[in-house]
């Protein structure tokens, strides 16, 4: 049987259509990076998403003055401030580039323009290609997701293609993502019998409800943020959207109060020493990190193909840097030089964690960590509100 589905579940939902049907006012409102839900029971349903909703303007947070001192000038070619979407795609595809990030005056608008181009735009492109090799859940995030009681209400932010949405049916889970093309992949993981319920918006800028979350998961997005202070506002926002400790809870340990929501983060680790990637202390951490779409080789015995039959065989791609470990294939390197004209390279910003700079973020913020862990080259993090 499955759980009645509590009202924070109808709350977060109306949140996210009501946001979605806000028009935007010069681009600083949150509505302007939702688009419409997708109701599970498929009764009421919003209109589709469109890949309108991917190409609005970043909502930049208020400017944070310094980055971390990690970051170095970025070597980048092509990209500018005021990219629009398409040059903001062409400039993704640029040859490979190792050490990558802003300059530490940086201003937010210049990280958010800075994250269109090498984030977003490289998504909303390589979208089929990533969803066909992130299908396996990852152990520790299933653990979580199955531990959770019955009837929980939560959010997956940056759901990708949704192959967290359904692990635990007992729980509903609201999805979200900054790409529509990934989303509508999400939308549709359950199948006919159930779409998803998911969103287009920013994970600065979350269109959920404020403290009515059991729950909230997000995995690998928070390394894709380019300053220090957007990393700690995207942990924020998650910390946010759960609940708070009971008063009860607060007052010590056998209170008999209910200890809050929990939010679980997971993101790259700088510490990759045993990894083909072979990062480790000592290495930059903030790049750009190449995912190669490779052209496929026609056999010789299909020479006799018509050049609609080859067409449809398309090009496919090379899981570039999967975000597991575990997933994918090929090397975060450049293409060899013979086969580079036939093949397009998009350069994803990556910030790497170095090991407790998750915690010192999610303390900055004021969440408190319940535990953590290293697993297949991220860190993780389970952490609570304080208050």
């Amino acid at each position: 049987m499955q759980p009645t589905i509590p009202a924070a579940a109808d709350a977060a939902a109306a949140a996210v259509a009501s946001a979605a049907s806000q028009q935007p006012s010069s681009g600083s409102s949150a509505a302007s990076h939702a688009a419409a839900p997708t109701s599970a029971s498929g009764k009421g349903m919003q209109p589709p998403i469109t890949a309108t909703a991917a190409t609005a303007a970043i909502v930049p947070v208020p400017p944070s003055g310094q980055n971390d001192s990690t970051t170095a000038t970025a070597t980048s070619k092509g990209s500018s401030s005021s990219l629009t979407a398409n040059a903001a795609a062409a400039a993704a595809a640029a040859p490979p580039s190792t050490a990558a990030s802003l300059a530490p005056s940086s201003s937010s608008a210049e990280a958010a323009s800075y994250e269109a181009t090498h984030v977003h735009a490289v998504y909303e492109s390589i979208a089929p290609h990533f969803s066909a090799t992130r299908y396996k859940p990852w152990p520790v995030i299933a653990d979580f997701l199955s531990s959770l009681a019955p009837g929980s209400v939560g959010f997956d932010v940056g759901c990708g293609n949704g192959k967290y949405l359904g692990v635990n049916p007992a729980v509903h889970m609201l999805g979200s993502d900054r790409s529509a093309a990934l989303v509508r992949f999400a939308r549709d993981h359950g199948g006919v019998e159930r779409s998803q319920d998911v969103a287009v918006a920013d994970g600065l800028t979350l269109p959920f409800p404020d403290g009515r979350a059991d729950f909230a998961i997000c995995v690998a997005v928070i390394h894709h943020m380019s300053t220090r202070e957007r990393r700690r506002e995207a942990v924020r926002a998650l910390l946010d959207c759960v609940r708070r400790p009971s008063s009860a809870e607060a007052g010590g340990e056998g209170g008999g109060g209910d200890d809050g929501g929990k939010i679980l983060v997971y993101v790259w680790a700088l510490e990759q020493s045993n990894s083909r990637r072979g990062w480790d202390e000592g290495s930059e951490q903030d790049l750009l990190v190449p995912w190669v779409m490779k052209q496929k080789k026609e056999k010789k015995e299909k020479k006799t193909k018509g050049k609609a039959a080859a067409a449809e065989e398309g090009a496919e791609a090379t899981a570039g840097a999967a975000e597991d470990g575990n997933e994918g294939s090929s090397s975060n390197g450049p293409p060899p030089a013979a086969a580079a004209a036939a093949n397009t390279t998009y350069q994803r910003y990556y910030h790497l964690f170095r090991k407790g700079e998750l915690e010192e973020d999610v303390e900055a913020v004021g969440g408190k960590v319940v535990r953590n862990g290293y697993d297949k080259d991220n860190w993780w993090v389970v952490a609570s509100r304080c208050s």
